[in-house]
């Protein structure tokens, strides 16, 4: 008689946004999962291990099994990646910080489990994207995540008009981010493309004890002196 063998389960684990307490912003249910499963995939494997110790210090790193997914990764590693689930057991997916499958490389690993007929779990955790955008005042019903927006200065400032633009014409908030350490540049450039009345919403370190997020009008972020180096932060516009 031919035997079935059952699915295994693909959790999308939260982590944390940067150097603080796991146990500050993720929930139970996130160190219950860890607990069970041994099979992750990860952007990387040192601050992946990292991440694990921190929720359950006790958890053997020796009999953890962690799959790279990174931008060195190639599609036909996939597969290979999900074969623990094919075979019955569950993994973990877990993003560099935050909430996996958005902005995130995970997304591509959701998507073929449910190609494969996979059951996807995602459990609760931090993101960046929500919380700023929870924080901003600005419009919590209609708004657009665009990711990073062009890195030289003539096609930057073309997209952050069509944004703004955007913004205005659908009453719809415009979030976008910067590699950290250029994110000085982007507000500096923000400022010389938008209008002065147009608001713009920075929130920087979110869950960090250096926590920053404030909504101005452009004209007064001009007068304001902040740094943003290699600070993960979320930018938002919208004109009125």
């Amino acid at each position: 008689m031919q035997t079935t063998t059952l699915l295994g389960k693909l959790y999308l684990i939260p982590t944390t946004m940067g150097d603080c307490d796991p146990m500050d912003v993720l929930p139970q249910t996130v160190k219950r999962s860890i607990d069970f499963i041994d099979y992750y995939i990860v952007e990387n494997e040192k601050t992946a291990r990292k991440s694990i110790k921190g929720v359950n210090p006790e958890k053997k790193q020796s009999e953890l099994k962690l799959f790279v997914l990174n931008k060195h990764t190639q599609t036909k590693e996939h597969l290979d990646f999900i074969k623990p689930l094919l075979e019955g057991k569950n993994m973990g997916l877990m993003s560099e910080a935050g909430c996996p499958g958005v902005a995130d490389p995970g997304a591509v690993i959701v998507k073929l489990a449910h190609e494969k007929g996979i059951q996807v779990v995602p459990l609760v955790g931090p993101s960046s994207i929500l919380l700023a955008m929870m924080a901003s005042g600005m419009n919590g019903q209609s708004f657009t995540f665009n990711g990073y927006l062009p890195i030289e200065k003539g096609e930057k400032k073309t997209a952050l008009k069509n944004l703004e633009k955007l913004s205005q014409d659908k009453n719809q908030s415009q979030i976008f981010i910067e590699t950290p350490y250029r994110n000085n540049k982007m507000l500096e450039d923000i400022l010389q493309a938008i209008n002065p009345a147009t608001h713009l919403c920075i929130a920087t370190d979110i869950t960090l004890p250096s926590e920053y997020i404030k909504t101005m009008r452009a004209s007064d972020w001009k007068k304001v002196q902040v740094d943003l180096h290699n600070r993960p932060t979320i930018f938002i516009i919208h004109k009125m």
